[in-house]
This record gives structure tokens, sequence and C-alpha cells, in this order.
């Protein structure tokens, strides 16, 4: 059975205590940098530091006088630390704490999964070196085309998840900015150097032009990337669904010796897992739509952003989090059928050859419409459970241009997939 979800660093992330704790050092760090500039007394930002805490209960408490979280944040802390108290916020407007710390989260949030997409990827390849050669069909609109390796299949995941880490990064580099301009972000009441400041020691870099918010666009970046990594994550678990199907029956995600399939029916072994991954990234697609809705705000903010934030932040990280774990997982612990796929492969006798039969008759110097009609017909006896090799070699057009011994040679997988090391060497061999 696979591993349950434990890990616990990413719901860590916005947990609310942690949350307030980013907000209480962006505080922090805009004192420091008014007291580096003389803008307040220089002993300011030690005292802070002693006696400020998070309080999460007390800020509520206020925050149902007052209707406000930040005032009562900032309120809560500022009674613990007496006279000096009131230094804290100076010259900040509400967003400047909200964006930059929220910068800081979803930063952090994307680190975890650039591990998560990594360790995926990692598990694909592990997977894609141990069934070189393992021979299946390939399918196009759920109908066989022409043999592949499931190797070659598991290598375009490869690919896929290799580009989704570098999706990642550069999602996580587009939200990497914060902002303390303040209400209209003209710099009315803090210089910029305090958002330097506070932004170069965050491990943000400063917003080049901000309004009260930094602009949504940067978020809308990251939430549709989570939407394209939910999507891959997707499109693994559909094919493995059909691959587990009882008519194909060629690879099956993990089943542990004590699970049950079904309440009612004991032989069932479901797709749940997989299932389960086609569910989420729906929800993970619906919020990147959230974001998108984020972008145009009313001049310079409205707070119609801040309640779907405060819902797709941690909703859609932790979601594709547990997605990129599970789907490591079943990767890892695939049960894969090489004798079902070879077995699949058989089934139309031959019929998957047809386009090499189809170019060696045009190589003949055969009119391809007319050699296409000729070996189609073919294809059609197969398709009613004739054996294709047998049909093509009795049909008197076919046999007439191409002899027993050409005929013989064209239906060689070694031949067919003579490229499988090639494509998985354009896979691997770039990867650091």
């Amino acid at each position: 059975m696979i591993e349950r979800y434990t890990r616990p660093e990413m719901g860590a992330i916005w947990d609310e205590e942690a949350k307030l704790r980013v907000w209480l050092e962006v505080e922090l760090l805009a004192c420091e940098a008014l007291a580096a500039r003389g803008e307040v007394p220089a002993d300011v930002p030690s005292k802070l530091r002693a006696c400020a805490r998070v309080d999460v209960a007390r800020m509520r408490a206020i925050e149902r006088e007052v209707g406000h979280d930040v005032i009562a944040f900032v309120t809560s802390v500022a009674e613990h630390c007496g006279p000096e108290g009131r230094y804290l916020h100076l010259g900040l407007t509400s967003s400047d704490v909200l964006d930059t710390a929220f910068a800081v989260q979803l930063v952090r949030a994307a680190e975890l999964l650039i591990q998560g997409a990594t360790a995926l990827r990692d598990a694909i390849r592990t997977q894609a070196e141990h069934h070189r050669g393992t021979v299946m069909v390939g399918r196009t609109h759920g109908i066989h085309a022409e043999p592949i390796t499931f190797a070659v299949k598991l290598a375009g995941w490869h690919t896929e998840m290799q580009r989704n880490v570098e999706r990642l990064q550069a999602a996580r580099e587009a939200v990497r900015f914060g902002k303390l301009s303040g209400a209209v972000g003209v710099f009315a009441h803090l210089a910029p150097e305090i958002e330097a400041y506070v932004c170069e020691r965050l491990g943000l870099r400063s917003e080049p032009v901000a309004t009260q918010v930094v602009p949504r666009d940067r978020h809308a970046q990251f939430f549709t990337t989570l939407a394209i990594v939910a999507g891959a994550v997707e499109r693994f678990a559909v094919e493995i669904r059909h691959l587990q199907r009882s008519e194909v029956g060629e690879a099956q995600e993990p089943f542990g010796g004590g699970q049950k399939g079904s309440s009612a029916m004991p032989h069932k072994r479901n797709p749940i897992l997989v299932e389960n991954l086609t569910g989420l990234a729906r929800l993970v697609r619906a919020y990147a739509g959230a974001a998108l809705e984020d972008i145009a705000l009313w001049h310079e903010r409205d707070i119609s952003h801040s309640s779907v934030e405060r819902i797709i932040g941690p909703d859609a990280t932790i979601a594709l989090d547990f997605m990129l774990y599970r789907m490591t997982g079943v990767v890892r612990g695939l049960v894969v059928h090489p004798e079902a796929m070879r077995a699949n492969l058989e089934r139309w006798r031959g019929a998957v050859f047809s386009e090499a039969v189809l170019l060696a008759l045009v190589r003949k110097g055969l009119a391809r419409e007319e050699a296409y009609r000729w070996v189609q017909r073919c294809g059609m006896q197969a398709m009613e459970g004739a054996d294709f090799r047998e049909a093509v070699g009795a049909d008197p057009d076919i046999s007439r241009h191409l002899p027993p011994a050409e005929l013989a040679a064209l239906f060689d997988l070694r031949h067919q997939l003579r490229y499988e090391e090639a494509l998985l060497q354009r896979a691997f061999g770039g990867e650091g």
C-alpha cells in the first residue's frame, strides 16, 4: 500500500501563527531600517525584538471589535511593548505587510513544490530505466496505433516534469517581490531604502512600481503554473487509469495486502489513488481561474482579491504538494505487466505494422492512395479477426510487389523501435 501523506511542512507555512510571525518580521525589519536612517531612536529595534510576540487569541479578540486584521495585529503586539510600541507600523499601510509576507509564504511554498516535482521526475526516470525494451502498443484516440516501449512513454512524462520543475522555479521568482511603498505606492511616508532593506533581508526583491499592492499578474502566474503542474499529474493519472482497466490490464497502481477495493465486490482492485488525483487537479485549475480574476483590481487597490487569496494560497499549494507526493508513490510502486502489454500489441495480429507495409509499397513505385486501399482492406480483415500478416501475404496486389521475405522484414519490432535509446538519451542526457 502506498504510504500516507504526512508532510507537515507545507501546512506549517500557512499556519495562522506562522503567518503572523512573518507579519511581525516585516514590521521589525522596517523599524530597523528606520533606526538606521535616524528616523526612530537607535535602541527601538532591539527593544521591540525583546518584547514583541504573536498572540493569536488576543489579536482575534481585538479584531472582533475593530474589524481590521492588521490593526488588531499591530495593537496586540504593541500591548506588550510599552512606549516603543508606537513605532510599529510607522509609515506603513496594511498591504505593505500583507503582500510582503504573502510573497515570503509563496516563495517557501514554491520551494517545497519544486522538491516534490523533482522527486516525481526522478521516480519516473527510475521506472523508465527499468522498462527499457518493454514493448507495448501506442494508442491514438484510444485505438491501437503502432508499437512503442513503456520506457519511451515514461520518458515523455519525465521531460514534462522537468519542464514543470523549471516552471515552478520561474513562478517562485515571479512572486519573489515585496513592497513597502505606502497607501498608493509613491513612498509618501517611507523612503524606498526602507523597502529595499526589508525585502533584501526576507529574500525578496522590491516591486518596481506598486500601487497599494503588488500587481496580481505575478500571483496569477504562480497559480496558473500550479494548475499546469496539476494537469501533468492528472495526465499521468488518467493514463494509469486507462492501463488498469480490466480490458487492458497493462499496469496498476499499488494495492496493499489488506486493502479492499469495493464494499460489495471483493474482486475489485480500483484505481482510487489516481482517480483522486484527477479530482484534485480540477480544484487546482479552479484556483488558477480565481487568481486570474484577481488581476483587475479597482484603481490602486480594492479588497476583492483578499478573500480569494486567503483560500487559494494554502489550498492550492497543499493540494498540489499532496498530488506530487501521491503520484511519486504511485510511480514508485507501479505494478507493470509486460506480458499483457505484449499480448495487447499482438491483438490485431500485426495490424500495427500497416504503415510499414504502406510505405514499402510506395517505395516500390505505387501511388500512395492505391497502396493505402490495399493495406486498408487487409487491416479491416484483421479487425474482424483475421491475421494481418497472412492477409497481406495472401493479397494478390500486395504480394505482387512485396515477396514473402520483404514482407516478413516489415514486421520487425527491433527495426520499429531502433531509436528507443536515442529518445531516452534525449530525455535523460542533459539532466543535471
